[in-house]
């Protein structure tokens, strides 16, 4: 046999062995799911909330149908059952397609849930699911029910779930008081030695019933939104507490994931009088034991501008720009020092400094894990050392309030 032959029977057996399109899925038979809400019920069943996108309405935007009626751009459909999976084949006899997760980027859990069952169940379910992403990111319902939030409208952003990404990523960017964090990440910080982590909060301002009306995306101003809602801390899979304010932006700053804040520090006798926007940080944690007691430093470094100054003050002098630095320094300090004092109060390591000691002296860690939530952790030393610097000013040195008060 030539080898042209060879060839062309070797083509003839690949062709037998094509499987074809066999797992293929028609667009028109999906539903596709942005985001699903998880509560448990009174008797003790698992209510999934599921937030199905309407292709065509989001396409064209809200519109008027032949009959006069409008629709939204996404559809809500709830089940219950006594796990997740059985919630969700009792949702497919509400729908007529089929459930598509794989386009599913949010999961909000109901703090009912977070609080006396936890996330780990949850967790483990969407863990299994082939089409589920553990990518995806999990906020939990603060003060509400998952149930609420998924079903809330929301102007600007068509599909709420992107309302809620969007709003946590650009947050954490400029303001630093949220912290966008993926199933994956829940996962890594359950499995850490403190088996602690935190999870951002959302909720829902105004009336429930309202929130999922189409009248409330048609007024100028909505009379019920979805903001973000401090941070949730999760110790053993459950939910335990709440941070919000400077003391949430303290352990988002102390898990390094700062990426833009604002400092006020006080000039003289004038409160808030100076505005230090943040443009780039960077926190590094170091862990040691010395005589058999743990010891942890903090070393945190911030670049920044003036952002606004409420006094005249001339900032062309190099000894004003060192004092500045020193305030912004100080009040670094006293909110990071404030957030771990309130973790040790709680018994909850959520930054992480069991894992660091664990990197740094396995030995040791064997004899402090034992009794390190209730022992070590809450008497724990902790060195914090800051460094700010004030690399711009504006598009002026001289404050135009100095050129007010020379005149």
């Amino acid at each position: 046999m030539n080898r042209k032959g060879i060839f062309l029977l070797i083509l003839m057996s690949m062709t037998v062995t094509l499987s074809g399109c066999w797992s293929k899925k028609e667009l028109t038979d999906l539903a596709i799911v942005a985001a699903m809400g998880v509560d448990k019920t009174e008797d003790g069943k698992y209510m999934i909330t599921l937030q199905i996108i309407n292709p065509g309405n989001v396409a064209g935007g809200i519109r008027g149908g032949g009959g006069g009626t409008e629709s939204p751009p996404v559809t809500i459909y709830s089940a219950t059952g006594n796990n997740l999976v059985e919630a969700s084949r009792h949702a497919s006899s509400k729908i007529s397609r089929r459930l598509y997760y794989a386009h599913a980027n949010l999961v909000v859990v109901g703090e009912n849930l977070a609080r006396e069952e936890g996330v780990a169940k949850l967790i483990d379910a969407i863990d299994r699911d082939h089409e589920y992403r553990v990518t995806t990111t999990m906020v939990i319902a603060n003060d509400s029910s998952a149930e609420a939030l998924v079903e809330a409208l929301t102007p600007v952003d068509k599909i709420p779930a992107n309302k809620v990404l969007k709003t946590l990523e650009f947050s954490q960017k400029v303001w630093g008081e949220t912290i966008k964090t993926s199933i994956q990440d829940v996962m890594k910080g359950m499995q850490s030695p403190d088996q602690a982590t935190v999870v951002s909060g959302f909720r829902l301002v105004g009336n429930p019933k309202h929130a999922s009306q189409l009248e409330n995306i048609q007024e100028s101003e909505p009379e019920s939104t979805l903001e973000a809602s401090g941070v949730a801390i999760i110790k053993e899979g459950k939910l335990v507490d709440w941070r919000y304010g400077k003391e949430a932006r303290g352990i988002v700053w102390i898990l390094d994931k700062i990426k833009g804040t604002d400092i006020n520090i006080d000039w003289k006798e004038t409160k808030d009088a100076i505005a230090y926007q943040t443009i780039r940080q960077t926190t590094n944690v170091y862990a040691e034991v010395k005589n058999g007691e743990p010891h942890i430093s903090i070393h945190t470094r911030a670049e920044g501008s003036l952002g606004e100054m409420n006094v005249p003050v001339d900032i062309t002098k190099v000894d004003v720009i060192s004092k500045m630095e020193k305030e912004v320094e100080k009040e670094i300090t006293k909110e990071l020092k404030r957030t771990i004092e309130q973790a040790q109060t709680n018994k909850v390591d959520i930054f992480g400094f069991g894992e660091a000691i664990r990197r740094s002296n396995p030995d040791e860690w064997k004899r402090l894990k034992p009794m390190w939530n209730d022992v070590y952790f809450p008497e724990l030393k902790v060195d914090i050392i800051v460094e700010a610097y004030i690399r711009r000013a504006g598009l002026r040195n001289k404050s135009f309030l100095s050129s007010l008060s020379d005149d």
